[in-house]
């Protein structure tokens, strides 16, 4: 039934969105900050045994109830367990609230705070930068973020729910982005010493897991926009070698909404920053620069993406409960 966990997990997102520094996402904070002062020694085997007890042991723990209330309580219970989870795995409105900050003071014609709210947002250095490339990068970041957020989870949450997994999927891949940025920002800013090894292991771990949903969003968002750009624009970035998903998900949304984006530096992404390609050589230079209009054709393109997601999901468990 993970249709009914998604439907009901997307609206209660939507209704009450989980604030900033909530009790879930501070505990999942002070479990990964323990696996680290404890497992951590530097060595590579330590680098993978602190990723896989940060993200294998709430992954764990949620596949454990989700069985005990499926076998011995009920279905129902399994299910809502399973949308609560999903639920706070989620975080399409933490992410959209800094995107309608931002979109609000373009269309006030306030750019000064405009790129304040960026830089706040991504900690990203926005002096002298041109409207065109400020409203660029508002959409390369909220596409990931959506991408991060909203459709990865839901597909990794898919897939393993459909082998009697329930919600691990959606655990594992939330955790798996959050260490890896969570890791390399606390390496950087010195809060806590986090050993190469152990960033290497979780940016590693993290492109392995991103690899399949990167693609699932790109078509997604191929399918809801401009296809055949979509696709073109995705295919001449692949040819160039070293595509990386995040390349792959803006690759794909400059084609389908027919604008010039210039992709992530290695600084920006979560993937390993050998891997990281940007867009502008040869992908979609030709393309329109962004504009504020393109903000509303990303939020529909978003949208769109997730009501198609919702649909399939429901004709999937359609055919299921027919079969």
């Amino acid at each position: 039934m993970s249709f009914i966990s998604v439907l009901f997990a997307l609206l209660l997102e939507q209704a009450r969105p989980l604030v900033r520094g909530n009790l879930i996402h501070a505990a999942m904070r002070a479990w990964v900050r323990w696996c680290t002062r404890s497992l951590d020694a530097g060595q590579p085997v330590h680098g993978w045994l602190a990723w896989g007890v940060a993200v294998g042991g709430p992954a764990a723990v949620a596949l454990i109830i989700y069985w005990l209330l499926n076998y011995f309580v009920g279905w129902p219970l399994a299910v809502a367990w399973s949308a609560l989870v999903l639920y706070t795995s989620l975080g399409f409105r933490q992410f959209s609230f800094h995107f309608t900050q931002i979109r609000d003071a373009l269309a006030d014609g306030d750019d000064a705070l405009a790129l304040r709210l960026l830089a706040d947002w991504q900690q990203l250095e926005t002096r002298d930068m041109p409207r065109s490339e400020m409203i660029g990068k508002v959409i390369e970041f909220s596409v990931l973020a959506a991408h991060r957020h909203v459709f990865g989870v839901l597909a990794w949450f898919s897939v393993l729910a459909a082998f009697g997994l329930g919600p691990t999927g959606a655990v594992v891949y939330r955790l798996g982005e959050f260490v890896a940025r969570y890791w390399r920002h606390q390496s950087e800013a010195h809060h806590q010493p986090v050993s190469a090894a152990l960033q290497k292991d979780a940016l590693q771990a993290w492109a392995w897991m991103d690899w399949l949903p990167a693609r699932v969003t790109a078509i997604g968002f191929a399918v809801v926009g401009n296809f055949e750009e979509a696709i073109d624009d995705w295919r001449r970035y692949a040819q160039r070698g070293s595509a990386n998903a995040d390349g792959v998900v803006l690759a794909a949304t400059a084609g389908a909404v027919n604008i010039h984006l210039r992709g992530l530096d290695g600084r920006m992404s979560t993937q390993p920053a050998s891997s990281v390609l940007p867009l502008e050589e040869d992908v979609c230079a030709e393309r329109p620069q962004p504009e504020l209009s393109h903000l509303a054709t990303v939020v529909g393109l978003v949208w769109r993406t997730v009501v198609m997601w919702v649909v399939l999901l429901a004709l999937l468990t359609l055919a299921r409960l027919l079969g």
